[in-house]
């Protein structure tokens, strides 16, 4: 897998605020480079079928769902006019959950290597930056949705985090850029600690060169 350029993923615990994060991030950017702020599952026939087996309304096994996440990746990055054309073009992309997701979620219930072996064509994210949280501080932010979703439990949740942070140094060993953002504080917080991190982004500074060569 190789790092691709302009390609920043968020992730996190159920509640960690990266949906929130990246609604506040969009509002707050300016033209240049442009942004396209997406999210996994998307909104495609495959990722609709994954949110209704989210919302508990089906019942698949494990090992399918973990099929469905990967094909919708494939189509999110590979289809006209996603990922890996966007970033290509120039465009800052941002997507709201991606692999390490799928590693720390699947991967509750399914082997670590079926889901290596079915993201294994995909590139790896040049940002990754994962939002840390105690779960039982998300849950609670969580509790008045209408509706809880499958892996919205105490005891999931600790394992997801616990697989997330063995996630990260492997991602620093891939040559993903890793940052960690302590997600407790109030939004303003963690938005101002997340557009920091953001400015560092290679492409930004070429933005800023530009623009100084230009005055």
């Amino acid at each position: 897998m190789a790092v691709m350029s302009n390609f920043v993923v968020f992730e996190g615990g159920d509640g960690s605020g990266t949906t929130t994060q990246l609604s506040i991030l969009r509002r707050r950017w300016a033209t240049d480079p442009p942004l396209w702020a997406t999210a996994e599952p998307t909104n495609g026939p495959i990722g609709r079928l994954i949110r209704q087996v989210l919302r508990k309304a089906d019942h698949i096994c494990p090992q399918t769902m973990a099929h469905l996440f990967a094909a919708d990746r494939a189509e999110h990055l590979f289809a006209a006019r996603g990922i890996v054309e966007r970033c290509r073009q120039g465009t800052v992309v941002v997507c709201d959950r991606y692999v390490p997701s799928s590693l720390a979620y699947q991967g509750i219930e399914c082997s670590t290597e079926l889901i290596e072996r079915l993201n294994a064509d995909f590139p790896l994210p040049e940002l990754l930056v994962f939002f840390d949280i105690e779960p039982d501080c998300a849950l609670k932010r969580i509790k008045g949705r209408p509706v809880q979703e499958l892996y919205e439990e105490a005891a999931i949740q600790e394992k997801v985090c616990n697989r997330y942070r063995e996630l990260l140094p492997v991602y620093r060993g891939l040559g993903s850029t890793v940052e960690v953002i302590d997600a407790h504080g109030s939004q303003d917080e963690i938005a101002e600690a997340l557009w920091a991190v953001m400015q560092k982004l290679p492409i930004m500074g070429k933005v800023r060169n530009y623009e100084t060569l230009d005055l």
